[in-house]
């Protein structure tokens, strides 16, 4: 099955924050997923190069790879930027961090505090917040904080699809 490339995707905009606290359980739960997929399997699974592409285990230190870009997106809404604060294209952090010499323990536990850090802010904001907007850098669309947890939670995703696909 084709996995469409990330930078292909398209992302429909939230009217009704009424679905915010289930895009946060979701966010909440990724640590969990990645941890249920990846327990069982053996070091020579989780750091196999198959392809060019990230192994296992590059692809969860990239989720925590990315957690301070998430994070200080959401403060950019809070601080009421105009525009979100610009990615890495190139991903340099995830392919020099040299993620298969880290133990899978450590990747999980840096990626869940991570997760549970952006989730208990997020959690504490109030209507008000939600409503800012900011323009997305890539996408050049203007989002709120649901349009950007959902692209977060999507991201999720996109990444624990790429690790079952590396588990065969």
């Amino acid at each position: 099955m084709k996995q469409t490339a990330w930078f292909n995707r398209k992302f429909p905009l939230i009217e009704d924050n009424g679905v915010f606290p289930s895009i946060l359980e979701r966010l909440a739960g990724t640590a969990a997923r990645v941890e249920e997929i990846v327990r069982q399997l053996p070091p020579a699974i989780l750091t196999r190069k198959r392809d060019e592409k990230w192994t296992i285990q590059e692809e969860i230190g990239h989720l925590s790879d990315m957690e301070p870009l998430w994070t200080g997106r959401f403060d950019d809404f809070i601080n009421g930027a105009t525009e979100l604060t610009v990615a890495d294209l190139t991903n340099r952090k995830t392919h020099e961090a040299n993620h298969n010499a880290t133990a899978i323990t450590v990747l999980l536990q840096q990626f869940r505090e991570q997760r549970a850090a952006m989730v208990s802010k997020l959690r504490g904001l109030e209507e008000v917040q939600l409503e800012k907007t900011a323009l997305h850098p890539r996408l050049k669309t203007p989002m709120r904080v649901i349009d950007l947890a959902y692209f977060v939670a999507e991201h999720d995703d996109h990444h624990l699809a790429a690790i079952r696909v590396r588990m065969t």
